[in-house]
């Protein structure tokens, strides 16, 4: 029971894709997956009364899409704890290899392709989840650093491969529970990418997205080099959640459970004769696409080859002024060699100028530095020329004020010795004026009177001088 379909021995790549599109049906309405403890339970719906214990109780209980999200979410939760007690107990860090973990990424690649909305391409239709996965980044930035060694991956050419290998380096990371809750918060930007009843719309997402947290606990190392995301097909192993009947033989149940893992396994083996039969019509539909393919790919081929004789044309066009282009740019590229050596001349003739010019700048410097030193002793010698100017000043001040007061104190004893200056001056010029006529008296008497005594005369001047 590890695979539910058979395989062809020499499966083509369309054919491996129509297998998948197959096997992702084996949760759709027409069985219900449920969880008992460790128990998977599978049965068909024709054959059991569905109870709401499971199910919200405002969902119809046989709508089929409730049932596939109800189905998908049933699913994550066993791969999801069988993950972590499978890792818990391996107590080391897991690799691409370990099962449990393939199977989680299948499993939540069918969850994360629930309701996407079909896109239709040249080829058919198509649905990818890388889509909302993009969004994650514009969400929180720090996810941009995922999206970005994503896309710088070599070899991944589908959406589908880079949203596997998004998926794995987030659960390195151990930031997917995050990323998850905060795409499911932005319902406004999922309803461009899913229908309104898809997982990631309705309340199993964000269960999931919960369930998601405890894998934190797990260390994971994934090389993705060298590994086929693209190709890759995602089947869900049921064989890894149906418990055996032996470990359970002890109780006086165990016949019961027996009983109904007997009836799981006529269940799916009926359902991998329903996928065979799918299987054989898709492969006569692909016959025919094939066929059809074919005439379209030779009239295909009829347009390439016109428009390749088109683009030779163009290109001989286009190698034609190409030539022309460079026997202009060959002349130009002489003109520019020229004036690159009148540049380096002239650059040569302003080096020099600029050795002259730093030396002149020394000099001026030398220059300014000792002007500088005679204005500082300048600058000392009027500050000192200052002082002695508001000293003199002062001094000034103090002749003034003395000499205003002595003007005071004598200015009337000035103006009486004036006065009496001016009188002796007037007795002065009176007495020298007499001595003047009595000296020309005594020159005309002079032999016929005796000289008569000058002592009232010299009395006069004297009593004068002592004056």
């Amino acid at each position: 029971m590890s695979d539910l379909t058979p395989q062809s021995d020499a499966p083509t790549p369309t054919t491996d894709k129509i297998t998948q599109a197959a096997r992702e049906t084996i949760y759709l309405c027409n069985f219900r997956v449920s969880v008992d403890g460790e128990w998977l339970c599978l049965r068909e719906l024709n054959d059991i009364s569905l109870t709401p214990d499971p199910e919200p109780a405002h969902e119809d209980p046989k709508d089929p899409i409730a049932i596939e999200r109800l189905n998908l979410m049933n699913m994550a939760k066993l791969s999801i704890k069988g993950l972590i007690e499978s890792a818990l107990n391996l107590g080391r860090t897991l690799d691409s290899d370990y099962a449990p973990l393939q199977q989680f990424f299948v499993v939540m690649e069918h969850c994360l392709k629930h309701g996407l909305k079909t896109k239709k391409t040249f080829l058919g239709q198509n649905k990818s989840f890388w889509g909302p996965l993009e969004l994650v980044e514009k969400l929180t930035p720090e996810a941009g650093e995922i999206t970005a060694s994503v896309k710088d991956l070599p070899g991944l050419k589908t959406p589908i491969g880079r949203g596997r290998a998004w998926l794995r380096l987030a659960l390195m990371q151990k930031k997917l529970s995050d990323y998850m809750k905060t795409l499911i918060n932005r319902k406004d930007l999922l309803s461009e990418f899913y229908e309104t009843n898809a997982l990631m719309m309705e309340e199993e997402g964000a269960v999931i997205a919960g369930l998601l947290v405890g894998l934190n606990v797990i260390d994971a190392n994934l090389c993705m080099k060298g590994e086929d995301l693209d190709s890759q097909v995602g089947v869900i192993d049921f064989s890894m959640y149906l418990k055996d009947g032996s470990h359970s033989s002890k109780s006086a149940e165990g016949d019961g459970q027996i009983t109904a893992i007997l009836d799981q396994k006529n269940y799916v083996e009926e359902l991998n004769r329903h996928l065979s039969a799918s299987v054989n019509n898709l492969q006569a539909k692909v016959d025919a696409l094939e066929k059809s393919n074919t005439k379209l790919t030779e009239e295909d081929v009829e347009k390439e080859l016109e428009v390749q004789i088109g683009m030779k044309q163009e290109m001989e066009l286009s190698m034609k002024m190409l030539e022309k282009d460079i026997c202009e740019k060959q002349d130009a590229l002489v003109a520019l060699r020229q004036q690159l050596d009148d540049l380096k001349t002239l650059n040569q003739e302003l080096s020099h100028k600029s050795q002259s010019s730093d030396t002149l700048i020394q000099q001026k410097s030398e220059i300014i530095k000792r002007l500088e030193d005679q204005a500082s002793r300048m600058t000392t010698a009027l500050k000192q020329l200052e002082q002695r100017l508001r000293q003199s000043e002062r001094e000034r001040q103090s002749a003034e004020e003395a000499n205003r007061l002595f003007k005071k104190e004598f200015g009337d004893k000035i103006e009486s010795l004036q006065t009496e200056v001016e009188q002796l001056r007037k007795i002065r010029l009176h007495l020298e004026a007499e001595l003047k006529r009595e000296k020309e008296r005594k020159t005309c008497n002079h032999n016929e009177t005796p000289p008569t005594s000058n002592k009232g005369y010299k009395q006069q001047v004297d009593d004068i001088r002592r004056v």
